[in-house]
């Protein structure tokens, strides 16, 4: 196996469209600012962290709702991408520095080459984007969680709090976990970021003044839609560690 990844991007896939109220949003609520724009579109842009490294960036997508896909940071951008071939992902895209590839279970997700990011950014308003969640259709799920678990042996894969739910936690320090959900049916699959939250009610109050609204509710995760339509959601796990808080 090729070395682990040393770091990894939540992006922000959002219609290009809406570009602009997305990047408002989520500048807002991460309490980043953007880098400048960047791609043939100037579709690319990083939320620049005030101190640490950046762990999340935005696209702006030409077609299709958009959702999230994750970026994982490397030293052998090539190897790491055969690793995943032979696990079972296929190649979408390949330049070299950057792979686009496609999980058994059709998540896309990048292999691009790591830029020396070391530093996690803190919490800013109680809050920390720190997980993208895979829904999975449950017909695949199986060998989803088989690649993820093959692809990253140094995260631990444990079973979540629900019997649908997988967690790929990487080593501490670490900006991004993975959460891999198992749908009710076989639909499409797709992928959501997730926010760790203080207090989830009142990080959801906030996010409705600025443009967010309620999908739905559940006892321990707000399912919400951001300004550019694309699904979030509000989780009641501790900023910090990302785990759920101790049972009182």
């Amino acid at each position: 196996m090729s070395p682990a990844p040393r770091w990894a991007y939540v992006l922000l896939d959002r219609p290009a469209a809406l570009s602009g109220p997305a990047h408002r949003f989520w500048t807002a609520v991460t309490g980043t600012t953007l880098s400048e724009l960047r791609g043939e579109r100037g579709e690319f842009t990083t939320l620049l962290a005030g101190s640490g490294d950046a762990s999340v960036k935005a696209q702006g997508v030409l077609s299709g709702p958009g959702g999230a896909h994750l970026d994982l940071c490397v030293t052998d951008v090539g190897g790491f991408a055969r690793d995943a071939v032979r696990l079972g992902a296929e190649v979408v895209l390949d330049a070299g520095s950057l792979v686009v590839l496609r999980s058994p279970g059709g998540q896309p997700w990048c292999a691009v080459q790591w830029n020396g990011e070391a530093v996690r950014a803190p919490v800013v308003h109680g809050t920390r984007l720190d997980q993208i969640c895979l829904d999975v259709p449950p017909s695949r799920f199986d060998a989803e969680v088989a690649f993820w678990s093959a692809l990253l042996p140094d995260w631990e894969s444990r079973a979540g709090s629900r019997p649908e739910f997988r967690v790929l936690a990487p080593p501490p320090g670490f900006p991004v976990r993975v959460l891999l959900q198992r749908l009710d049916d076989d639909g499409p699959g797709g992928a959501h970021p997730d926010l760790a939250c203080a207090d989830v009610e009142a990080t959801r109050a906030a996010h409705e003044r600025l443009g967010a609204r309620v999908v739905a509710r559940h006892p321990r995760w707000t399912v919400m839609r951001d300004p550019a339509a694309g699904t979030y959601c509000l989780t009641g796990r501790d900023p910090e560690t990302g785990g759920l808080p101790a049972a009182r």
